[in-house]
Order: C-alpha cells, then sequence, then structure tokens
C-alpha cells in the first residue's frame, strides 16, 4: 500500500497521513477510542489510492463520514479544533468581535427551519467560502448576506427566505410564546424539548407539572377532578358516577380540569411576556381557549400547535411506550383500558383546534419529521410580521 501524503494548503508543508495522529483528534473531538480507530482506520481505506491530498480534502472527508455517523457535537468539536490556528472573526459592532462558530451558525440555520443534515452542508461551505476569500475578519451582516444566497443556490428561494424571517426575528428581541397541545401519548413533551434545543429556549413547562403543584395545595375532597387523569375526570363530576361514557360527558369532565389548570397556565405565560423571555408551554390542558387568556396586545410572537396520532395502532403504540419509559405516569395498561376515552378526547380537541385555525400537525411519523414541521409553522407564524427582503436585514459591507 502506497503512503498517502498530507498536503498544506496553505504553506505546501508534507507530511505522511498517520492513522494515529486522526485517531488523536478524534479522541480529542469527542469519540470513544474504538469508535475514533474505527473511523481513522475507514478514512485511511478511503484514501489509499492517492498518493497526496490536501488538509482540506483531508477535513471534508472526514467530516462527511462524522455526518453520516450524525455524530453531529463530535462534528462540531473536530471542525472547531481545525480552525482554531487562525480562527476567523466576525464583528458585530464598532467594539465586538468573536471568532465564527460553526455551532452558532448552523443552529440558526436550524430554527429556520432547515434540517440538521442540510444546516450541517451549509456551514460547511459558508466556511470554505470564508476561507477562500481570505480575510480574517467579516462583518456579521456580510455573514448573513453570503448564508442567504449559499441557501438560495444550494437549495431554493424558499429556504433562503425563511432564513432572513428568522434573523429579522432575532433582532427584534421580541419572545415567542409556543403552546403545544395534543391527547394523551401523542408526543407533546418529546417535540417541546427538541424545539427548546433548536431554538435556545431555556424556559419550558408542562402542564402536567403545573396540575401537580395544584393537586399538593388542594385536597382531592375539594376538587377531585383534578386528581385524575383529563381523559377519566368525567368520572368526578357531579351526578356522572357509575354512568358510562358518552363523548359529551367525556369533554365535560376534560374542560372543567382545563379551566383549573388554566390558571397557573395563565400565570406562567404572564410572567414570560412581563419579562420577555421565550417560553414554550406544552400539556393536554393547551387549547384554543387558552388562547383567549392571553393578555392582548402584546409584541410576543405567539404560535399555537395541535399535535395529533392520527393513526389508532400508532397511539397505541406510542401510549405502550409512555408506560415503559415513565412509569411514574401510570402503567401503559392504564392508559389503552381507557383508549376510546383518549381517541375522543383527541377528536374534540382537533375540532376545536380546527375550528379556531390552530395548526394541526400530524406525529405519525419519526420525530425528525414532526420537529420540521413544527419549525415550518413557527416561520410561517414568523412570516406574518418580519421581513423576507435582504436588503431590509443586512446592510452593504
Amino acid at each position: 500500500m502506497a503512503k498517502t501524503v498530507i498536503v498544506d494548503s496553505k504553506d505546501e508543508t508534507r507530511t505522511p497521513f498517520l492513522r494515529g495522529i486522526l485517531t488523536s483528534s478524534l479522541l480529542e473531538a469527542g469519540l470513544s477510542f474504538e469508535e475514533a480507530y474505527q473511523l481513522a482506520s475507514k478514512i485511511r481505506q478511503k484514501l489509499s489510492n492517492k498518493t497526496k491530498v490536501s488538509t482540506h480534502e483531508m477535513r471534508e472527508t472526514v467530516v462527511r463520514e462524522l455526518i453520516k455517523l450524525d455524530y453531529i457535537e463530535v462534528l462540531e468539536n473536530y471542525t472547531e479544533a481545525n480552525h482554531l490556528n487562525q480562527p476567523i472573526q466576525i464583528r458585530y459592532g464598532r467594539q465586538s468581535t468573536a471568532p465564527f462558530s460553526m455551532m452558532r451558525h448552523r443552529q440558526s440555520l436550524e430554527s429556520s427551519g432547515l434540517t440538521t443534515d442540510k444546516a450541517i452542508l451549509t456551514s460547511q461551505l459558508l466556511l470554505k467560502k470564508l476561507e477562500e476569500l481570505g480575510k480574517s475578519e467579516f462583518h456579521v451582516d456580510e455573514l448573513g448576506r453570503m448564508t442567504y444566497f449559499l441557501l438560495k443556490k444550494q437549495f431554493d428561494r424558499e429556504a433562503a427566505t425563511r432564513y432572513l424571517i428568522w434573523i429579522d426575528y432575532t433582532r427584534s428581541g421580541r419572545p415567542l410564546i409556543l403552546l403545544i397541545g395534543g391527547t394523551t401519548g401523542c408526543g407533546k413533551s418529546t417535540i417541546a424539548t427538541e424545539i427548546a434545543h433548536r431554538l435556545g429556549i431555556i424556559r419550558t413547562q408542562s402542564t402536567d407539572m403545573l396540575r401537580e403543584v395544584m393537586r399538593m395545595m388542594i385536597p382531592q375532597r375539594l376538587l377531585p377532578t383534578l386528581h385524575t387523569s383529563s381523559f377519566n375526570a368525567w368520572r368526578h363530576l357531579p351526578g356522572y358516577i357509575d354512568k358510562k361514557a358518552t363523548e359529551e360527558m367525556i369533554v365535560m369532565g376534560y374542560n372543567h380540569q382545563a379551566e383549573l389548570v388554566s390558571v397557573p397556565c395563565e400565570a406562567v405565560i404572564q410572567r414570560a411576556l412581563r419579562e420577555r423571555v421565550s417560553l414554550i408551554l406544552e400539556g393536554i390542558h393547551v387549547s384554543p381557549a387558552l388562547l383567549n387568556r392571553i393578555p392582548t396586545p402584546t409584541d410576543a410572537v405567539i404560535v399555537p400547535i395541535m399535535l395529533a396520532v392520527l393513526k389508532t395502532d400508532q397511539l397505541k403504540q406510542q401510549l405502550k411506550g409512555r408506560g415503559s419509559t415513565a412509569p411514574d405516569r401510570g402503567s401503559s395498561q392504564q392508559y389503552l383500558s381507557r383508549f376510546e376515552h383518549i381517541w375522543e378526547l383527541q377528536s374534540y380537541l382537533l375540532s376545536e383546534a380546527d375550528n379556531s385555525s390552530m395548526d394541526i400537525i400530524n406525529n405519525d411519523d419519526d420525530m425528525d419529521q414532526t420537529t420540521e414541521r413544527v419549525m415550518r409553522s413557527i416561520n410561517g407564524v414568523l412570516a406574518r410580521g418580519f421581513s423576507a427582503k435582504v436588503e431590509d436585514i443586512f446592510s452593504n459591507h
């Protein structure tokens, strides 16, 4: 096997490719020794038919393999580490500069609705362009304009426009209030956690947690509908003991409980508005009726979403998983034995959401697809109040 030589792209310095050196770099980026060694061996095999490769080609080969393996954090660490000698500076004001951050740039692209793979690719292409231009410093608006035209060329005008809207929103300083509703087991908490990570929102709240606090404060004998599941609350309404559940009774029980929980929900929202911080509030008690409790006018961006699982088999499967992954919330059998009630409640929530023009997002598919739909919904609301013109957002630098 011929020796492969690595040629430095800057000064033409030549060094032999050494698997141990690459393994060490991958270890520092966050891989285990076994993972780093296997990946370094794979890359050595890929480069074995070449007598020489540039450092840039070498990095791109490593990056492609890390993307295939979905090692996102490792990829960011590796990329940052390979640009520490002469980091490109980004100027944010007359006195403020900071090194270009792949992680920050990628997150802004994901926040605009781009998938993780496309966001990583775009950040890589942008970094390559910055290096080719040979400047040590760029204004943040230059970075924004280049990103816009890169998205437009690499993907389409829609992706580029969403990026402009997101940047215009972030510069406004206005808080985002994201409300995620849906029936038991439809994936609200999982999606809320993912969205919070993507958007960098640190304040999230579950209506189940608010209800739990109320249960500690108010005895069951005073408010029995509060001390049960939302789909079973009808059993504790006056006059409905030992009667068979009907859709009307299930809805009445839910609304009675939701009305009680709406008090702390309103308090959480009002505090976020007062402090001008973004918030994600998720739970079965998030319904169109809660929207009427949000004070108006407000400069906050309000995005209400109703999650749905439209296939009975899929919802049953998710309820089974809920019982095993979160046993404190009840056994899967408890949910499955009341499945018809849960399904009836979902039908009511979806009907209410549809009548109020609240976005309904299907969560029958995997989490990534649902997350992308939620991101698109957020961007759709933002598009109503923020600019999508590059000349309005980025000054000429």
